[in-house]
């Protein structure tokens, strides 16, 4: 199994209800893409976060599923509304578990 994590800074006119969308349009893509077994996202609530705020967290049956996520047209909305949302840095970690 494969999870890939992304954790996101957003710029400071970025509201509280803006990141919660986020996440909610996130966790949505379990049901929407095959090889997904388990999702999660969340808003950080730890002072030691350097700044980024929201945490995605999905596991992949392998790596030929995460493969195909990339260029999924629903991950491609979600990500196209992470940036639109003020996305200023991200951070990914592929591991195998």
């Amino acid at each position: 199994m494969i999870d890939h994590i992304v954790i996101i800074k957003f710029s400071e006119t970025t509201t509280n209800e803006q990141l919660a969308e986020v996440c909610a349009r996130y966790k949505a893509l379990k049901d929407r893409i095959a090889g997904i077994v388990d999702i999660q996202a969340g808003i950080n609530f730890s002072e030691k976060s350097q700044g980024y705020q929201v945490l995605l967290s999905v596991r992949f049956e392998n790596r030929s599923a995460l493969e195909a996520y990339g260029p999924n047209p629903d991950h491609q909305a979600v990500a196209a509304f992470i940036r639109d949302s003020g996305r200023v840095d991200s951070i990914v970690l592929d591991i195998e578990i």
